[in-house]
Parts: C-alpha cells; structure tokens; sequence
C-alpha cells in the first residue's frame, strides 16, 4: 500500500512541475523584450553609479550594458508576467511599481522600527519561528519577498521550501503575535506579497 502512495505523490509531484513549468513558459516575455528590460535596468545603474552624463560615457554605457543585457537577459526578467507593450511594462515599473514598493517598504521600515525599539524597551519579547504561505510561484518573487521580510526590522528568513500546494516562507519573528498562519502572513508579509503579485507570477 505505501509503494502505491509513493508512486502516486511523484506521479503527482512530476505532473505539477509540467503543469508549473509549461505556464511558466506560456508566460515568458520574448526575447527581445528580455533585453530591452534588462538593458534598461542595468543602464540605470550605470547612470546612477557613475554619475556621469557626458555622450562619451552614455555611449559606453549603452554600449556595455546592451552586450551585458543579450547574455543575461534571463537573470533578472525571466519572472516577470507577460502583459502590455513593452513601453507600458517600463513606465509602469518606473513611475507606478517601484515609487509604490518604496513607500510600501518605507511605511513598514517605520512601523517595525518602533514595534522592535518598543519590545527591546519593555523587554516584552516572544521570539519564535512562523510558516507562512505565499502565493507566489516565480524564484525571482519569492527572493524579492524573503528579502523584503528580511530587511524588515524584527523578522528574519530562514528557508524557502516549495511544494505540491504552494510555496511556505519560514521567519525567524522577534514578536509571535498569532500562531494563526494566515493572520502570521498577513502580518509579516504586509502589501509587498500584492504588489509583487502584480510583477512576478
């Protein structure tokens, strides 16, 4: 009896990565849009980190960047969800998506600092470790979110573990205010899980 259910979890188990893997693939930018994002990404970078706006270094930059973007188009745009125009999915992400993830990290950095200052102070600590559900599927997401949660005074990501019903984020929380494991999300995971769901399947 227990081979049979040994065999049916990894029939199981294979059918859910295809399933993953094939939506995965139907949600995958073009190629060219991949470099398009990423040169535009990391061209950023090089205007902010070398601060310099004269034509000869623009040049350059455009240049370095662009031969960068062909090889590593996947690194960092492979996630991403298919929708809109390209321009669309630039100016979305630079005047809508980013401002919105750094008030929404800006807002969170606040209230954590004070909870975490107010719990050292009052030596009212209940330190513990949660498992939380997330619904997103892509690596890229879930990075982005356990480092969000990370950066996040008072909470610390220990493993990522992903499986047949979903993916589960394990924190380190200096402050268990529920055992509930959905309230515990909502708390820990706050806006950013909604906002990601909006970039990153």
């Amino acid at each position: 009896m227990s081979r049979v259910l040994f065999y049916l979890k990894e029939r199981l188990e294979s059918m859910r990565k295809r399933v993953l893997h094939e939506r995965f693939e139907a949600s995958k930018l073009p190629s060219w849009e991949r470099v398009v994002l990423t040169w535009a990404i990391l061209m950023t970078f090089w205007v902010v980190i070398t601060g310099d706006l004269r034509a000869e270094a623009m040049v350059t930059g455009a240049l370095v960047t662009l031969v960068i973007s062909i090889f590593m188009r996947d690194l960092l745009t492979e996630d991403i969800r298919r929708s809109g125009h390209i321009i669309e999915k630039l100016l979305y992400f630079a005047f809508i998506y980013l401002p919105q993830y750094l008030v929404i990290m800006a807002f969170r950095l606040l209230e954590s600092n004070l909870k975490v200052a107010r719990n050292v102070l009052l030596m009212d600590i209940n330190p513990g470790i949660v498992k939380i559900k997330t619904d997103l599927r892509s690596d890229t997401g879930v990075a982005i979110l356990a480092n969000s949660i990370t950066l996040t005074p008072g909470t610390l990501t220990l493993d990522v573990s992903k499986k047949l019903d979903g993916t589960y984020v394990y924190v380190h929380w200096i402050d268990v205010e529920t055992l509930n494991r959905e309230r515990a999300g909502k708390r820990i995971k706050g806006d950013i899980e909604e906002w990601l769901k909006k970039v990153f399947w």
